[in-house]
C-alpha cells in the first residue's frame, strides 16, 4: 500500500501534533507554518490538515496542491478556511463538528445557572463576609430559544430539556424532522417572535454571509428585559455595539459570551467593566483532552479515507458549515 502524504499546517511545536502518532501507516507527514515550506510540499500532498490556523496559508498553497483529495480543519468553525477557490473546487472539506458541542453546551448551562442563582452576588457577599439571604430563580419551566440548531445547539437543547426547560429553536427547515426535545421550531423570518418568548437565548450559529450581524439592535429590542443572552457560536453573528447598548439600557438582564468580534478582547473593551456580563476568553470548549479529541476524530476519518469509505463531518461549503 502506497503511503499517503499528509501536509499539516501548524507550528511544529503545537501540542496536538503528538497525537498524530496514531495515524494508520504508511503515511508521510510534513508539518510547518512557514509559507515557503508549505509551498514546497503542497504539490505532493494527498491530504491537508489545517491545525487551528487562520486559513491564510491554506489559501496561498491551494493552487499548488494539484493532487490533494481531502482537506480537514481541526476547528469546528470554517469561515476563515473557506476561500472562494476552495468552495468552487471539488475537494471535500471536513471539520471538527461534534467535538466541541458538549463542552460549549455545558458552558451555556453554567451561564444560565450563573444568572438564575445570582452567583456573582454570592461571590460578592462571601468576599465581604456578609450574610444576606435572597431569592433565586429556577431554570425549570423557563423558555430557552436557540439560534443555530446544529451540533452545539442540539447539545444545549438536550441538557436544557433534561433540566425541565421549554426549548425552542430557529432552524433552516422547521419541518425537516420531528424533534421531541423542541416545543416549537421557528423559521429565520420568525426569529423575533422566538426572541420575545425566550427567558434565555443561546446563539450557536456558524458565521456565514447569512448569519453575520443577524442579532443586532432590532433583535435585542424584541428580547425580554429579564432575558439572558449567551453566545457560544461566532462573535460576528452579533452586532456587539447593539448588545452593549441593550445591556447598558437594561433591555436585557445580562449576557454570557465566549466569542467576540475582536479576539483577543482589547483590555479597554466595555465588557470588562460590566457587572451583568460573564466573559470567557474563547476557551469554553478547552476541556481536558480537547485537542486529543479533535485529532482522534481526524484520525478516524483518515482511516475511512485510506479505505475508500465516505468521509464523515463533511462541510457544506456553499452553506458555510
Amino acid at each position: 500500500m502506497d503511503p499517503i502524504t499528509l501536509l499539516v499546517i501548524s507550528s511544529p511545536h503545537y501540542p496536538f501534533l503528538r497525537f498524530l502518532d496514531g495515524l494508520p501507516q504508511p503515511v508521510t507527514v510534513h508539518t510547518g507554518n512557514d509559507l515557503d515550506f508549505l509551498k514546497q510540499h503542497a504539490p505532493e500532498a494527498d491530504v491537508i490538515l489545517n491545525g487551528f490556523h487562520d486559513g491564510s496559508a491554506l489559501r496561498a498553497i491551494l493552487p499548488l496542491a494539484g493532487r490533494v483529495k481531502w482537506i480537514h480543519a481541526l476547528s469546528a468553525g470554517v469561515e476563515k478556511v473557506l476561500s472562494p477557490e476552495l468552495v468552487e473546487s471539488p475537494i471535500p472539506l471536513t471539520n471538527g463538528k461534534g467535538v466541541f458541542g458538549p463542552a460549549l453546551a455545558e458552558f451555556a448551562i453554567a451561564s444560565m445557572l450563573f444568572f438564575a442563582k445570582d452567583l456573582r452576588r454570592l461571590i460578592r457577599q462571601q468576599a465581604a463576609a456578609r450574610w444576606e439571604q435572597f431569592d433565586v430563580g429556577f431554570l425549570r419551566s423557563q423558555a430557552l430559544g436557540i439560534v443555530g440548531y446544529g451540533g452545539i445547539g442540539r447539545e444545549v437543547a438536550r441538557l436544557a430539556h433534561a433540566l425541565g426547560m421549554k426549548v425552542m429553536a430557529v432552524r433552516r427547515r422547521t419541518s425537516a424532522e420531528n424533534d421531541p426535545i423542541l416545543e416549537r421550531s421557528f423559521t429565520r423570518e420568525q426569529l423575533n417572535e422566538m426572541l420575545g418568548l425566550s427567558d434565555y437565548i443561546v446563539a450557536a450559529a456558524p458565521l456565514t454571509p447569512e448569519t453575520q450581524g443577524m442579532l443586532g439592535p432590532g433583535e435585542f429590542h424584541f428580547m425580554k428585559n429579564t432575558a439572558v443572552f449567551i453566545n457560544v457560536g461566532r462573535g460576528a453573528v452579533v452586532v456587539e455595539s447593539a448588545l452593549i447598548s441593550a445591556l447598558r439600557q437594561s433591555l436585557l438582564r445580562g449576557a454570557a459570551l465566549d466569542v467576540y468580534e475582536t479576539e483577543p478582547l482589547p483590555s479597554d473593551h466595555p465588557f470588562y467593566g460590566m457587572e451583568n456580563v460573564l466573559l470567557s476568553p474563547h476557551s469554553a470548549d478547552h476541556t481536558t483532552g480537547w485537542m486529543e479529541l479533535a485529532v482522534k476524530q481526524f484520525i478516524e476519518n483518515f482511516e475511512r479515507f485510506r479505505n475508500g469509505q465516505p468521509l464523515e463531518y463533511v462541510v457544506d461549503k456553499s452553506a458555510g458549515y
